[in-house]
């Protein structure tokens, strides 16, 4: 059984193996209209920085670099040098830490649509949250001192249902401040019925 169109000659994947790029990281053409009706276009994803990254590795490193101190020099003190190679367990949870953020950090996206936005995250087991404009009641910024040490800011969204709150994470705050508005000007005409 034959796939595609008469018009498909393969050179599309062939163009795409040449410039090192797999199929799946192109993005996607929209789908005809079918008999359900128009077909809806693929969203167009945001990442998060990079700066968000950073900041929660050196908070890894810093809260377990005191532990792997800790776990090391105090037994080889009051117990016996033997005892330092306690000092493993921590540094074998920093290794761990240090991949599980990356993925973690590469899991989290966002994606502005006409009717509502979607936040997608999750390694293991993928959540995507798609928060209507018209059920907005709340846009928040927030940025704690340790985020705006790295130039970092949160954007949280409050609904009318608290099932659907949800926050992204680590955006310049530019961009949040951007996004904040953007979302309160859209809540705004959804919940007026423009």
């Amino acid at each position: 059984m034959e796939t595609g169109s008469p018009d498909d000659t393969g050179t599309a994947g062939a163009t795409r193996a040449a410039d090192g790029a797999s199929p799946a990281d192109q993005p996607s053409p929209p789908r005809p209209a079918g008999p359900a009706g128009p077909a809806r276009e693929e969203p167009v994803w945001t990442g998060l920085p990079p700066g968000l990254l950073r900041m929660r590795r050196l908070l890894l490193v810093v809260w377990l670099g005191l532990l792997t101190l800790a776990a090391g020099v105090l037994p080889a003190l009051f117990l016996a040098p033997l005892w330092a190679a306690l000092a493993l367990l921590p540094l074998a949870l920093l290794a761990w830490g240090w991949v599980m953020l990356g993925r973690n950090w590469r899991s989290w996206r966002y994606a502005e649509r006409a009717d509502d936005l979607l936040i997608s995250r999750g390694v293991l087991w993928r959540e995507e949250t798609v928060v209507p404009y018209g059920r907005m009641q709340l846009v928040e910024v927030t940025s704690g001192p340790v985020e705006r040490h790295f130039g970092l800011a949160s954007v949280q969204l409050h609904t009318a249902a608290a099932a659907t709150d949800a926050t992204i994470p680590g955006l310049d705050p530019a961009e949040a401040e951007r996004l904040r508005d953007r979302l309160t000007e859209l809540g705004e005409a959804r919940s007026a019925g423009l």
